[in-house]
């Protein structure tokens, strides 16, 4: 059967009268959904120490007294989420996906549970540590089991899914935190809830199998057919086996395992994991978990002293990033994650801008509290233009631009640049806007946002719609010039050091 690509059809294939389309086939929906599950551990441990930190201050004097403390406290599950991602890439790679997964829901559940019944502020801290290596983990695996389960077409939107679960993990962080305000112990409430999460999608991915793609190549061939057939129909299934073949027999000749600085010895690898680091690291420094780990305190630096208040304007802002991402998850295939991602960065640097020269003005005129009020809508427009953009794609593209034998490895690398950019913004915003000022910290991240928008169209390719095979050969032709290159993935001698 012939397959006819619709010009302008954003991504989707006629294949004789059926489009691919996001909701074509409930079983991989379902798939994502599940996988995305781990996305919603990180989105409300984003969320919830935000809210939870107001209420832990008035717990422990010490906290209270000290800056040093309260970012500990918010980012240490960022140094258990670096450790968590820089093994969940090898744990993934040769253990599987899925068991990767149950692995990361167990940890993130004792930690949830650890942090609930703390007596003091450094027991929280350590878990604190063991939630964000269930979440660093998670944050690997969860794109990668995505992509490798969905059709091409259709990819980015489904990863973006992951992503729609991070923003309504924090979503519904704000929620719980507004409904625990009036609660006999507080954050602890808070903090303990999210344990149920890490519970339901170690339930329901129990009986959910292992990526195709990793069954295929790393264990078990006559499963992997088994999962695709329900993925694919007929005409479909056979080009997907056939493309996994040719992928088998090229990861035969080359070497069966991959460290971490092989990555570094070939030049097409090294380009790909130039852009898709580089993506990770910018999602950070424009300042996004800034506005989600510390939103009510920001709220409150623009003079809206009330606990409850400062939490209902955070929620806003949380509603907001959700629907962004909805409706990142419909354009992304539409539009592409290049074009998308420069859009989303336009309308970052201009919201930053009025975040900046709002907080400027109002330490300036305490009196004016309009100030104030162009704050929280610099804060919202931010959300709204990185939330469909900068969001997802930072994770699509680094879970479709790796070669087969590359990707849990640059994956988990990747996402460990993303959780020490991470921990850099939030173990230094507190002490960078009482050092510079509010204003003159958020132009620093204006700043960054616009070198981001030139990184972007310097070194990100479009991978809309394309194979992973595809993509491959994108980087053979940035590397070598040519996309029939016969140079390895992993070659030696000069060409391992070009």
């Amino acid at each position: 059967m012939t397959i006819v690509s619709i010009p302008g059809s954003s991504g989707y294939l006629d294949k004789g009268n059926r489009k691919i389309t996001y909701f074509s086939n409930s079983y991989v929906v379902g798939l994502a959904v599940v996988a995305g599950i781990g996305g919603l551990l990180f989105g409300y441990d984003t969320g919830v120490i935000s809210g939870a930190l107001l209420y832990i201050k008035d717990d422990f004097p010490e906290v209270n007294q000290s800056s040093f403390l309260q970012e500990t406290i918010v980012s240490m599950a960022l140094v258990g989420a670096m450790i968590g991602a820089a093994a969940g890439g090898w744990i993934s790679d040769v253990y599987g996906r899925k068991k990767a997964t149950l692995s990361a829901d167990v940890v993130f559940t004792l930690g949830s549970l650890m942090m609930a019944a703390a007596p003091g502020p450094y027991l929280l801290i350590f878990g604190r540590l063991l939630v964000g290596l269930g979440v660093g983990v998670a944050s690997v695996t969860a794109p990668v089991y995505i992509a490798e389960a969905a059709p091409s077409e259709i990819r980015g939107g489904l990863v973006a899914t992951n992503v729609l679960m991070i923003t309504g993990g924090q979503f519904l962080s704000y929620l719980i935190n507004l409904a625990f305000t009036e609660v006999p112990g507080t954050w602890r409430w808070m903090l303990g809830v999210s344990a149920l999460p890490a519970i339901i999608q170690f339930s329901l991915m129990v009986f959910l199998p292992e990526s195709p793609r990793w069954l295929y190549l790393k264990k078990d061939k006559a499963e992997a057919i088994v999962v695709l057939s329900k993925i694919y129909d007929p005409f479909r299934l056979e080009e997907e086996i056939d493309r996994l073949a040719v992928t088998l027999e090229e990861e035969r000749q080359r070497k069966q395992s991959v460290r971490f600085w092989d990555v570094f010895k070939s030049k097409e690898i090294r380009l790909a994991f130039l852009a898709g680091g580089g993506l990770q690291a910018f999602q950070q420094l424009t300042g996004c978990n800034t506005v989600m780990y510390y939103g009510p305190t920001i709220v409150q630096m623009a003079g809206f002293r009330s606990n409850q208040l400062a939490l209902l304007l955070s929620l806003i802002v949380a509603a907001l990033n959700a629907l962004g991402t909805i409706v990142g998850i419909y354009v992304i295939d539409r539009f592409g994650r290049k074009k998308l991602v420069l859009t989303s960065l336009s309308g970052v640097i201009m919201s930053l801008i009025l975040i900046s020269a709002s907080f400027m003005l109002r330490s300036s005129d305490h009196t004016n509290g309009l100030y104030g009020w162009l704050a929280i809508l610099g804060l919202a427009l931010y959300i709204a233009f990185f939330s469909p953009g900068m969001g997802p794609v930072p994770w699509a593209v680094n879970s479709e631009i790796y070669p087969e034998i590359y990707r849990g490895t640059c994956g988990g690398m990747a996402a460990t640049v993303n959780w020490v950019s991470n921990l850099l913004v939030a173990q230094t915003f507190l002490s960078l806007a009482s050092a510079l000022g509010v204003g003159s910290t958020f132009l620093v991240f204006a700043v960054v946002a616009v070198i981001a928008f030139i990184f972007v169209i310097v070194f990100v390719p479009e991978t809309k719609g394309l194979s992973f095979e595809e993509v491959e050969r994108i980087w053979k032709r940035k590397a070598w010039g040519r996309g029939d290159s016969s140079e390895a993935l992993l070659a030696g001698g000069d060409n391992a050091t070009a």
